[in-house]
């Protein structure tokens, strides 16, 4: 007899490899398309010609976005010399993909397709395997919820080449994949005092997290598993206590690890390539999270938005592998909600079809809580939040209304150099944008990866209404503007001057770190006359 399992195999395959392919011409559409002759949505389709090959593809639509950011459908396809469409999967279309580019840039990338495939690949298996259900639910209803949006994104990013690409055999990762519902222990070192280096009070923090105890002389570190089987300590004086703790869970980031029972999140290093990078905390990125934390309390924020700060690090001070554990404690969950309140991983919101009663006033209490916040924080304070969908926590009440934001996440906090006289005491210098960084990381951050992706959920439920959404967001900035004296930087985005958008294709060719990201102009829905 066929298993269910084994019939359900190839509906998982087909859908990883749909998405994987929508995700690759989404990217395409992005970041090849010449500004001025940006594809439009012709006959339900969008078509793209890729110069250097001579060649046309095309992708139906089931929602057309105004920033191009559209909902696929089916299969990518190819035109053929006989004036035919033949279907791409996602290795072909890679396949075309990377000719493309070696001919565009000169540059060749022996790494891509097999990345592409990989990424569909790992989509597959988490499709195939992911539980139906938490198997290790909290009882909290909120925090259960919370801790199902972290776990929830299975397919990633919608414009990134190979969103779910992890290096290292998948038999290592699927214990730790949030995909997949799991839950474990955090892995302990025990540190001797003389190699200890840290800042803030992590040992009060760290002990909601129940941890072993060290022996005299030592303090405990923890640690992700995974990184410790990547990297067992090479330093004779460094002691695994092993696993112990209450449970956590892993979250959107895969690194980033929240232990409900002590509502505390671990920022742990993690020396394995996720989408772009690897995911190591830097001895600047550890100081800059407490040096940053003491700095945004001075910084005010609007009511009903939040931080979830980062008071407390530890690593080891020595240099080499062992500089590999570095830790951040982040503050969790609770303090921010009243009862009755669910919070939401924001990325999670933009995944499906988002169905609310009254949408437009929906969308109004959601861009009004969050826009002025974080512009704010840009134009008068010298602030750059990184507000992704992956970097905001949405609080909604028991009517489904979002009430309160919460940003995090402060490896993406910036100061804007410009707007500050001196530098701060102890924040890094690597913790700095020029103007034009600070811009295209507010810009694509609020309105092209995070705004777009909102509005486009509430419109795969509404059709139609995503015109009607983004005049609200004109009316929330030209607001903000008013009430700073109309600076140049909103009025340029009320006039429609173009959004820019991070070239996530174009990076993972290049082999490029994410800072050396280039960045695409995208249509801006609310400029133009009224």
């Amino acid at each position: 007899m066929t298993s269910v399992r084994s019939r359900a195999r190839p509906a998982t395959d087909q859908l990883a490899d749909l998405a994987a392919a929508h995700a690759v011409f989404g990217c395409l559409l992005r970041e090849l398309a010449a500004p001025e002759e940006t594809p439009t949505v012709v006959d339900g389709a969008v078509r793209l010609l890729l110069r250097h090959l001579d060649t046309t593809v095309r992708c139906r639509v089931t929602r057309a976005s105004p920033l191009g950011a559209h909902r696929y459908t089916g299969p990518v396809q190819r035109l053929t010399g006989g004036g035919r469409w033949a279907d791409l999967d996602a290795d072909a279309l890679a396949g075309l993909v990377a000719a493309e580019l070696a001919a565009g840039t000169g540059l060749a990338n022996d790494e891509f397709v097999n990345q592409v495939t990989a990424s569909r690949d790992t989509v597959a298996r988490l499709l195939a395997d992911r539980p139906a259900a938490d198997p290790t639910p909290t009882g909290e209803p909120a925090i259960d919820a919370y801790v199902d949006s972290e776990q929830s994104l299975v397919l990633g990013h919608p414009h990134h080449p190979t969103p779910k690409w992890r290096s290292g055999d998948p038999a290592s990762w699927r214990a730790y994949a949030p995909e997949l519902r799991t839950s474990f222990r955090l892995r302990w070192l025990a540190v001797p005092d003389d190699l200890v280096a840290d800042a803030g009070p992590f040992d009060p923090l760290a002990a909601a997290l129940d941890p072993p105890r060290p022996p005299p002389g030592h303090r405990v570190l923890p640690v992700h598993p995974w990184q410790l089987s990547l990297l067992p300590p090479s330093h004779p004086r460094l002691r695994d206590l092993g696993e112990a703790g209450v449970p956590v869970r892993p979250t959107a980031s895969v690194r980033t690890l929240y232990a409900p029972a002590a509502d505390l999140f671990v920022k742990t290093s993690l020396h394995v390539r996720i989408t772009n990078c690897l995911r190591k905390n830097a001895r600047y990125e550890l100081t800059g999270a407490v040096a940053l934390t003491d700095l945004l309390a001075r910084v005010p924020m609007p009511d009903g938005v939040g931080l979830l700060a980062e008071p407390a690090y530890r690593t080891v001070d020595v240099p080499g592998p062992d500089e590999a554990y570095g830790t951040i404690l982040r503050t969790g969950l609770r303090p921010h909600l009243r009862p009755g309140d669910t919070p939401l991983l924001a990325a999670a919101l933009a995944a499906a079809p988002l169905v609310t009663p009254d949408p437009v006033a929906w969308w109004r209490a959601y861009v009004g809580l969050l826009v002025p916040a974080v512009l704010r924080c840009w134009l008068s304070h010298g602030v750059v939040h990184e507000a992704h969908l992956q970097n905001v926590v949405v609080v909604l009440d028991r009517d489904r209304r979002p009430v309160r934001m919460l940003l995090r996440d402060l490896e993406g906090v910036k100061l804007a150099a410009d707007r500050w006289v001196s530098w701060p005491d102890g924040v890094p210098v690597q913790v700095r944008y020029g103007p034009r960084a600070a811009r295209q990381r507010v810009v694509y951050c609020l309105f092209v990866n995070h705004l777009a992706g909102i509005s486009g959920a509430l419109a795969d439920a509404r059709p139609g209404i995503e015109r009607r959404l983004w005049r609200e967001v004109r009316a929330v900035v030209e607001g903000l503007a008013a009430d700073l004296d109309d600076p140049p930087e909103l009025r340029a985005l009320v006039r429609g001057e173009p959004f820019e958008a991070k070239a996530n294709l174009l990076v993972r060719w290049r082999r490029d770190a994410d800072r050396a990201a280039p960045f695409v102009p995208v249509p801006n829905p609310m400029g133009g006359p009224r």
